[in-house]
Order: structure tokens, then C-alpha cells, then sequence
């Protein structure tokens, strides 16, 4: 059975990213994948210290949710990932997982002496993004943030679903379209990681 980790990285239990998001858990689950949700805000992960503890093996050193979090992504085949866009980039929550992703990247690069560039990734990911103002540049930063860490989860960007002009809670139930989009978007996930 294919399974994906989604991860919620919104600090709004109900807002618009994670009603997003669970339009595409929905969606994949019709589509007969397990999905393990992962909600970040409930979870206790520490910043990274860069004390380089990881250096060693590529285990980081700091005990707490994150070693759970990160197993459940290496062990699923697809990854969904939904942040609202905070000053052009991720949620802080969001960043700080993802920053304490080093250590799979000191794992990958220094350890196993990974080439980069030249593995070909054997996990999908789907980037839900909701943004509340219009600029044209508004995801440029997450897109590119996201790539490099998909990277080190050997994930490629298979989709993204990028909204603008969401910001109150709420707002996307305006647009059934989008919500529908989400739950394709999950059905097509779960078809393309089998």
C-alpha cells in the first residue's frame, strides 16, 4: 500500500492551508494510500543549535519529536507538505523541521559522500502554499526552499498548488475550485508514488 506523510505547518488548526491540506489527505486516501498526518504545531522540535553533532553519522544529537517526524517521512513514498507564506517563505514551524533536516543532509552529503545533483529522487512531494497578498514574486522563495529540501528527503517536486489573496480564516471555502484541486491533487500523489 503506498503511504504519505502529511504534514500540517500551519500555526491555524483550521485555516486555510490545512483545509487545503486535507482535501488532498482525502483525496489520496480515495485513491487507497495510508496517510500519516503529522501536524508540526503539536509537535516539540527544538531549532537547530548547529552544535554538529550530526557530523559524526548524520543522527542529530537534540532528543525530542523530530527523529519521530522525520522516520515517518523516510518510510513513506510520497510527502505532502502545506505552509501559509510568511514574509515570502514558510511558516517558522515548517523552517525549523526542515532545519533540523541538516542532519539528513550531513547524513546524505558527508557521510554516505552522496554526489549532488546526480541521485534520482525515489519519493513524490506535493507543496500546498496559501498566501494572503498578490505579489507576483509570493512563492519564489518557498519554491526554491522546498526544492533543496525535498532534496534531501530524495523527494522531487512532482506538484505544487500555490494560492494567493487567502488570508482569514475561512477564505478558501469561497473557492470550491481550489478545494477541488486539492483533492486531485492528492489523488494524483497517491497514483503517481505507487
Amino acid at each position: 500500500m503506498t503511504s504519505i506523510a502529511a504534514i500540517y505547518g500551519s500555526p491555524r488548526r483550521r485555516g486555510n492551508t490545512a483545509t487545503l491540506l486535507s482535501q488532498a489527505v482525502a483525496g489520496a486516501r480515495e485513491s487507497g494510500a495510508r496517510v500519516e498526518e503529522i501536524v508540526l504545531r503539536d509537535c516539540n522540535i527544538s531549532p537547530c543549535l548547529e552544535i554538529y553533532g550530526c557530523k559524526q553519522d548524520g543522527e542529530c544529537v537534540i532528543k525530542d519529536d523530530f527523529q519521530g517526524v522525520r522516520d515517518s517521512i523516510l518510510h513513506a513514498d510520497g510527502v505532502m507538505l502545506a505552509t501559509p507564506i510568511f514574509f515570502y517563505t514558510v511558516s517558522a514551524h515548517v523552517k525549523m523541521f526542515m532545519d533540523r533536516c541538516q542532519s539528513l543532509w550531513v547524513r546524505k552529503y558527508w557521510v554516505e559522500g552522496a554526489a549532488q545533483g546526480k541521485q534520482k529522487p525515489h519519493r513524490k512531494g506535493l507543496l500546498i502554499s496559501v498566501g494572503a497578498t498578490r505579489g507576483k514574486r509570493l512563492f519564489d522563495g518557498t519554491l526554491l526552499t522546498v526544492k533543496y529540501f525535498f532534496d534531501v528527503l530524495d523527494a522531487s517536486l512532482w506538484d505544487s498548488l500555490l494560492y494567493r489573496g487567502l488570508d482569514f480564516e475561512g477564505d478558501v471555502l469561497k473557492f470550491s475550485e481550489y478545494l477541488e484541486q486539492a483533492r486531485n491533487a492528492g489523488r494524483g500523489l497517491a497514483e503517481a508514488c505507487k
